[in-house]
């Protein structure tokens, strides 16, 4: 008779990856991070020296105001490029981590120029139009998907600042999230136009999904943030960050994910569907529709589609950090008496990085958990996640009334 094998633990296991390796991949992933991190902190750091520069060869008005912005505008391009470009990177690195592989690691040291290696393959790639689209809407979707993505940008604060002037942000608005749901919304046209003018099953199918699925769970995202706006008092967002300065109890920092952490879980995981990331990526199952909506496209409108996606990570991570994970604000720098300017890029540099990490989680979900049946995506949007936000919001607000 042959004898059972003998289970390994995990520790037993001989890794086909050596450990310094292992050590060597993650500060090469770390240096990535690094990167990724320091060169927008420093397109950000600028603003105030941009304005100082503008206003000081011109003179103040509105149109020296104007130049200004537009200065501000494309170091915000900067800043968003850069972070979407080596947000891919740094997934495609992290993910070899995890599956015991390299990852991108050929072009440019550690593979720091894959991303405009890629950027580069797709300008020059054949540009495959089917013949049965209807072309005007085919070649609108991904415009609308990547145009409100960029365009939200503009009224995230990534510094510190007060009410209506703020240096660090490029058009202050006193109902900014308000207008962040409102452009993120938008891409839920460009994914529905994508399938259904691509005249495929499999992208009508796909962006049938991704509609149905962005609009349940838009309805949990606004409600969990209910719950912080109840606190504030306010729609602005520079605002909502500086009500979160300070401790409780002397040490506990004064976040929103504590007190509203019910809202807090269901903004995290709307946030995932929101942005069709697995979990939560039904539109794009290419076990069962191929490609999902954007099967048929292919060239720079592809990747048009993905910088979208990434770039609604990063607005995603942003709102998270600036509702519920303190802003800009970092615990206990002020007992360090560091000089103004290095405390202001401290916390800058605080916010990427709170940012970053958010990234890193969605990589880290991503690669680790498989996707829901559509019927258990559905059933956790309604009747799981929207009962449990409505439930915060109402104990929210007795708490404000009444305590």
């Amino acid at each position: 008779m042959a004898t059972a094998e003998r289970k390994l633990w995990p520790w037993q296991i001989k890794r086909s990856v050596p450990l310094g390796r292992r050590i060597a991949q993650i500060i090469k992933g770390l240096i990535i991070l690094g990167i990724a991190v320091g060169l927008p902190v420093s397109s950000i750091a600028a603003f105030p020296i941009a304005d100082s520069f503008v206003y000081s060869m011109f003179g103040e008005g509105a149109f020296q105001l104007g130049i200004a912005t537009g200065v501000k505008g494309v170091l915000l391009l900067v800043v968003i490029f850069t972070s979407v470009a080596y947000l891919t990177l740094a997934e495609r690195r992290f993910a070899g981590l995890i599956q015991l592989r390299r990852g991108p690691n050929r072009v440019g040291w550690f593979g720091f120029l894959q991303p405009a290696a890629d950027g580069i393959k797709f300008f020059f790639k054949e540009d495959i139009i089917p013949e049965n689209v209807h072309k005007p809407l085919y070649l609108l979707a991904p415009i609308i998907i990547f145009t409100p993505a960029l365009t939200v940008f503009s009224v995230i604060p990534f510094g510190p600042g007060s009410v209506g002037a703020n240096p660090y942000q490029l058009a202050s608005v006193n109902v900014g999230i308000l207008l962040i749901f409102a452009l993120s919304s938008l891409g839920i046209y460009g994914i529905a136009l994508g399938g259904w003018a691509s005249f495929s099953k499999w992208s009508l199918l796909g962006g049938l999904r991704a509609s149905a699925q962005m609009i349940s769970y838009e309805v949990s995202l606004a409600m969990a943030a209910v719950g912080v706006l109840v606190f504030a008092g306010s729609f602005d967002l520079t605002a909502l960050a500086n009500t979160q300065a300070g401790y409780w109890l002397g040490f506990i920092p004064k976040w929103n994910m504590f007190p509203q952490f019910l809202g807090f879980i269901v903004f995290v995981v709307a946030v995932f569907a929101e942005t069709n990331r697995l979990p939560f990526d039904l539109a794009e199952a290419e076990q069962e529709l191929v490609g999902g909506y954007h099967t048929e496209y292919s060239s720079m409108k592809f990747a048009l589609f993905m910088l979208g996606e990434y770039a609604n990570m990063i607005t995603g991570s942003a709102l998270i950090t600036l509702l519920f994970l303190g802003g800009w604000h970092v615990p206990y720098l002020e007992f360090l008496a560091l000089p103004a300017w290095i405390a202001v890029m401290v916390q800058i540099f605080g916010f990427f990085l709170k940012l970053f990490l958010l990234c890193f989680l969605f990589i880290w979900v991503r690669w680790t958990l498989p996707r829901f049946r559509y019927d258990q995506l559905m059933n956790l949007g309604w009747k799981i996640m929207l009962p449990i936000a409505l439930l915060n919001v109402i104990l929210t607000a007795v708490v404000v009334a009444f305590v």
